[in-house]
């Protein structure tokens, strides 16, 4: 069921801010091509244009529709996983995205969401009691696991961490007990070796070159090392937009998606990396907020976990071009090009809208 009434309820300020923060990435990406909206601002404005409508269409949505529809999202979801090892085609280093003829799709990016759906209708329908079983966890183990390493096998080792962290701090927030994670843990430190021999080899060089970029600065290093000069360059109020040398005179790789950031930085420093800082946390505590003061249990659980995801998209994507974290190729939110990554968040802030929206509404049991 949709309610257009309730559309008069949506926070007017979040709703500025997404068009601003997308505002900018469109921007530099009109930077990144050199003063042109082609190739990737022309193409980046229609698809904030479809997300936000679709935005608004879903936080208006009933939340009960999504409760109802979680396991088949995510069975869809999954299905397209499966798919891309069979249909997919190859671009950027790895086989992860369909062509759908109107449209390129990443299925991971999808998964995302509905692998937070999924869990939260599944943590909705148990009781405390019922988590402290370790049988009551299984089938939400599986149901990360197994589209991880789909994720891992594309490869996608930026987008199959953020899947299991989210996962887990769901396990967190529906009551599993600590000891349990640092079983967890120990087990995942135990089979470190293991987990390092399943890496491709480009992998394992980017964590080796996080831990001593200027160990191979002309070849493997070359990202991170060219990334920390442009950042410093910006010094505290930056070159200038269109002023940015580093990223005009290509010495920055990927600076459409990876490395947006430190376009950025480079020509708007240290004050507009603050102020693009202090306008995503605004959106991070509001949802977080919508998160906690839900009634139920699915709301809770939905809006912590997207939350969370978005946090974390943030996070590694500027941790990654400060040398703080290995490059794994995650994309700043609304910002960085690329059209799923675009929908699929704009998707989720719509979801926690309707958490919002939807507060009087009973869920499930």
């Amino acid at each position: 069921m949709i309610s257009f009434s309730r559309l008069k309820k949506l926070n007017p300020i979040i709703l500025i801010l997404l068009t601003i923060i997308s505002g900018v990435g469109v921007l530099m990406l009109f930077s990144a091509a050199n003063g042109s909206f082609s190739p990737w601002a022309i193409r980046q404005l229609p698809r904030f244009a479809i997300g936000f409508l679709m935005m608004l269409v879903v936080s208006i949505t009933d939340i009960r529709q999504w409760y109802s529809k979680a396991y088949i999202l995510y069975m869809v979801s999954f299905f397209l996983l499966v798919a891309v090892e069979i249909l997919g085609f190859v671009g950027m280093g790895g086989q992860r995205w369909l062509d759908l003829y109107a449209f390129n799709l990443q299925p991971s990016e999808l998964m995302r969401v509905c692998l937070i759906l999924a869990l939260a209708r599944y943590f909705h329908g148990c009781t405390l009691e019922d988590i402290s079983y370790l049988r009551t966890l299984f089938l939400p183990l599986i149901m990360i696991l197994a589209p991880t390493l789909f994720v891992m096998r594309q490869p996608d080792l930026g987008t199959a961490m953020i899947l299991l962290v989210s996962g887990t701090a769901l396990f967190f927030v529906a009551g599993v007990r600590a000891w349990k994670f640092f079983v967890a843990g120990g087990a995942v430190l135990a089979a470190i070796p293991l987990l390092w021999n399943s890496l491709y080899a480009y992998q394992q060089k980017r964590i080796l070159i996080f831990l001593n970029p200027e160990s191979d600065p002309m070849n493997t290093g070359y990202h991170v090392m060219q990334s920390k000069i442009a950042l410093g360059s910006g010094g505290l109020w930056g070159k200038g937009f269109l002023q940015g040398t580093q990223s005009h005179l290509n010495f920055l790789p990927e600076k459409q998606t990876d490395f947006i950031f430190t376009m950025f930085c480079e020509e708007f420093g240290l004050m507009g990396a603050i102020v693009l800082l202090f306008l995503y946390g605004i959106i991070i505590i509001y949802n977080f907020n919508v998160a906690l003061s839900s009634r139920t249990q699915f709301g809770r659980l939905v809006g912590i976990g997207l939350t969370t995801t978005f946090f974390l998209y943030v996070f590694i994507n500027m941790a990654m071009v400060m040398g703080l974290l290995p490059v794994v190729g995650i994309p700043l939110p609304l910002i960085s090009y690329g059209g799923t990554a675009m929908i699929t968040l704009l998707f989720s802030q719509g979801l926690i809208f309707s958490v919002a929206l939807h507060n009087d509404v009973r869920v499930g049991r």
